[in-house]
């Protein structure tokens, strides 16, 4: 089978291999569709943590499956997966917190991924499609990721949530917290993205802190006295500093984006605010849930997220010009089908 790998920063080559065979408890899906998100455009350009070179990049999949081993699937079904292996016995997995197993492996990540055309996975991560299209599912895990941030985040209704970011994590995030009944901010500094949360996300308020004071446009909208949610999903060592100055009293900061270096902030600051900082990694089947059938009752529409479709065999040429912002890019999908 045809694979695509990246070998270095900045490279990808296409290699042949053995088509894998299943062992007990495991499945064999034919993709259909793979998802680019930002671990794959970090991965390339060498600034991803948790990082080895050579790896087969891809973790947002769809496919069929060809050969099964769990109750309740079948041969032929259109089906996701949970791109996440944990291990079922460590201190978080017996806590409920498989999204942040202690030994971790991420299809794409810390093991070679979806850009193939045949991949195994554990049976007990399978995820079915519920008729959904294989575009659909495809983006049915970087909105868990969001639905996730959100659901940690315990967003109320009418509660004004900033968040940082308008890539596609940070759009989902904005989805996901308008279901939940919050005030979304979207903050960002390419106006090409701004726009499409205005156009596309029905996002009232907008700030790109490069042409605007950022501070005195939040207390303007929150009424003086800040959000009480903030939600970075920029992976920005700036960006994610600068939202410990968002936030309101009391308020809650989540970090979803992901950097290399270290995170340094006011204490007293914080401490005054009573803040609450948390992470958010992963998602959880209970997450992957809330999105299918998010989409499946019409509540999110995934198709005005896909901007870029690229076909299999063109990926090494084109996946580099995805980095720029010039491009327009929202969300592309690689159709290995075509």
């Amino acid at each position: 089978m045809k694979t695509l790998v990246c070998t270095k920063p900045g490279k990808f080559e296409y290699l042949t291999a053995q088509e894998p065979k299943p062992g007990p408890g495991q499945a064999t899906i034919k993709i259909r569709r793979i998802g680019i998100c930002g671990t794959d455009l970090h991965a390339f350009e060498g600034t991803q943590p948790y990082f080895e070179y050579p790896r087969i990049l891809g973790h947002e999949l769809s496919g069929e499956l060809t050969t099964v081993d769990a109750p309740g699937f079948a041969i032929g079904e259109a089906v996701t997966f949970i791109p996440y292996f944990s291990c079922g016995g460590c201190i978080a997995c017996r806590s409920g917190k498989s999204n942040a197993c202690v030994n971790m492996k991420v299809c794409g990540v810390h093991q070679d991924g979806g850009m193939v055309e045949y991949l195994v996975v554990p049976s007990s991560s399978l995820i079915h499609g519920e008729g959904l299209s294989f575009n659909q599912l495809a983006l049915v895990e970087p909105l868990a990721i969001a639905a996730h941030a959100v659901r940690r985040a315990a967003l109320q209704p009418l509660e004004f949530a900033l968040i940082i970011g308008a890539g596609p994590i940070g759009l989902g995030i904005m989805e996901v917290a308008g279901l939940y009944g919050g005030r979304v901010i979207a903050m960002d500094i390419n106006e090409t993205r701004l726009a499409f949360c205005r156009r596309h996300m029905k996002v009232q308020h907008t700030i790109n802190p490069l042409k605007s004071d950022a501070r005195a446009e939040l207390l303007d909208i929150t009424s003086g006295e800040w959000p009480t949610l903030v939600i970075d999903a920029t992976g920005n060592a700036r960006a994610i500093a600068d939202g410990f100055n968002y936030m309101a009293h009391g308020g809650r900061y989540v970090l979803v984006g992901l950097q290399k270096n270290e995170v340094s902030f006011s204490h007293p600051e914080f401490h005054k605010r009573e803040g609450t900082l948390m992470s958010s990694r992963n998602a959880t089947k209970e997450d992957f849930d809330f999105v299918i059938r998010s989409i499946s009752d019409g509540s999110i529409d995934v198709n005005k997220f896909i901007t870029h479709t690229i076909p299999f065999a063109n990926v090494r040429e084109e996946f580099p010009g995805l980095l720029d912002p010039g491009r327009g890019v929202v969300k592309a999908v690689i159709d290995i089908s075509i």
